[in-house]
């Protein structure tokens, strides 16, 4: 179900090239569509695809069972597009291959612009524990589906 004010998550939103962004995108209704493994290697698989960040580059990402995480590195346009071409491939993607006929994604998303002082390495380290806190696994190494420019 759409949140009555998501749209209001978009209202002032500005895109700035050169910009990094920590991103979180939310599954329809919470449920846990990358659960499923097959799932979740499209949408890994979709993430490591350079032509699926035309204008960006994916830092780090992290995907849940119900949501994605992503420190986005904007170079040109707007990062609303970027997100949104992600969500798309990966719609289209996990509804090709089980039939589903509802939305993969939430319609909007989160972001927040990193300040320059902040430390990127740490936010990515932050992001991809995100299986470690949710108790999803004992080590990061454990848990397949994650990346980092860094490793």
């Amino acid at each position: 179900m759409q949140q009555p004010h998501s749209k209001d998550l978009r209202r002032g939103r500005i895109s700035e090239p050169g910009q990094i962004y920590l991103i979180t995108a939310v599954t329809w209704n919470r449920a846990p569509i990358f659960r499923d493994i097959s799932h979740a290697r499209r949408a890994s698989r979709i993430c490591h695809s350079p032509s699926a960040w035309k204008g960006a580059n994916c830092l780090a990402w992290v995907l849940m069972p119900d949501h994605w995480h992503g420190l986005v590195e904007l170079r040109e346009g707007d990062i609303s597009r970027v997100v949104a071409r992600y969500k798309a491939l990966v719609s289209s993607a996990v509804k090709r291959s089980s039939g589903r006929k509802s939305p993969v994604w939430q319609k909007s998303f989160q972001d927040r612009a990193l300040r320059k002082d902040d430390d990127i390495v740490a936010a990515a380290r932050y992001l991809v524990a995100n299986p470690l806190r949710a108790g999803l696994v004992d080590r990061i190494g454990n848990y397949p589906y994650w990346n980092a420019v860094w490793l």
